[in-house]
């Protein structure tokens, strides 16, 4: 209990530190948090002379914080378009993972998605695992930082521990951060823990660069506001791949998958749906059909004749009209300005 109350007050004055740094008092809180944190020295000293140590719940969870997940089972084709995407990924990951010894220069090692959100970007880099049948740790913000003080690096250092030791034994891996911006980006009030743990990324980020190192392991970063990003990390990522809204083509394929389930009309064409759906994203098309799927059903339910082996109406075109109705694209065109501002900027293929 007082490691915590000294942990939890040394992150407090580091907030006012950070908040205030003009503050008369600030000599003083630096002062006591130095104290603190001999006196957390002393007391773990203490502990492992006693043979006491956190809790076992506690221990468990940092233990087994980045197990990497399953591999995910996605591949190429089931990812529609984004040939320019897949060529960069196939030149940066599949082909060194397959023969090192081609690249003497070394490969690419640091790989950010950005663009407008539902458009692929997680899928992409889960088929990046699936095609070098790599080990998967997806990691957040929510799993790197921590309340204890000191904590938070040494997570960022065991991420990439892990990953190593999972590569040195012949598998690849694949680090997969969503949402990058929350743990990298650009931030006017961070406390120590924070700024730790982005020295520490970054170091770890410049370990595995290393060109004198054949490590197999990649950091991936997916975000919808790349804009937010850190300088030192854009340079990190050595491939910055454009994800744009699905063009005809995409929305011809996307329409395929999320329809080949579905009971549609006679009146229901690919044309239309792919000329109706200009300017919607992937994840915008699959709620379309899905909304039009779920009036079909209500109206089965609210019929009172349903049984069994009832079965909705097929759905048509009107249906298909009624939810682009009421629903508009996700995706404004100032923000796709601001994706392709930020593209001609830092694009890196």
């Amino acid at each position: 209990m007082a490691i915590s109350r000294y942990q939890r007050a040394s992150e407090v004055l580091l907030k006012l530190c950070s908040l205030y740094p003009e503050a008369p008092t600030n000599k003083v809180y630096v002062e006591h948090i130095e104290d603190f944190r001999r006196r957390i020295k002393e007391l773990n000293d203490l502990g492992s002379r006693t043979g006491t140590s956190l809790p076992s719940q506690l221990a468990a969870e940092q233990t087994e914080r980045f197990s990497p997940i399953h591999k995910p089972n996605v591949r190429w084709n089931d990812i529609a378009n984004l040939h320019d995407a897949k060529m960069a990924i196939e030149e940066s990951v599949i082909y060194p993972a397959k023969r090192p010894d081609l690249f003497p220069l070394g490969w690419p090692r640091g790989i950010l998605f950005f663009g407008p959100p539902g458009c692929g970007k997680t899928l992409l880099a889960a088929a990046i695992a699936t095609e070098i049948n790599a080990d998967f740790f997806d990691v957040s913000a929510a799993t790197v930082m921590d309340k204890w003080l000191g904590q938070s690096e040494k997570n960022v250092a065991n991420l990439f521990q892990d990953a190593r030791r999972g590569s040195a034994s012949g598998r690849p891996a694949i680090i997969f951060i969503d949402e990058v911006d929350s743990l990298v980006g650009i931030r006017a009030d961070e406390v120590g823990g924070e700024v730790r743990a982005r020295n520490q990324f970054l170091k770890e980020m410049d370990g595995i660069t290393d060109k004198s190192d054949p490590v197999h392991v990649y950091v991936v970063g997916a975000t919808n506001k790349p804009w937010t990003l850190d300088d030192p990390f854009i340079r990190r990522f050595q491939k910055r791949i454009f994800v744009p809204l699905p063009n005809a083509e995409a929305r011809t394929e996307l329409i395929s998958i999320y329809s080949k389930d579905l009971n549609m009309s006679n009146d229901v064409t690919a044309e239309d749906l792919v000329r109706m759906t200009a300017g919607y994203s992937g994840s915008d098309i699959r709620d379309i059909l899905q909304s039009a799927q779920n009036r079909v059903v209500r109206e089965l339910f609210q019929s009172q004749k349903i049984t069994e082996h009832s079965r909705p109406r097929a759905i048509a075109i009107e249906d298909i009209r009624e939810m682009l109705r009421k629903r508009r694209p996700s995706v404004s065109p100032e923000i796709l300005r601001s994706y392709d501002k930020w593209y001609e900027t830092y694009k890196a293929l």
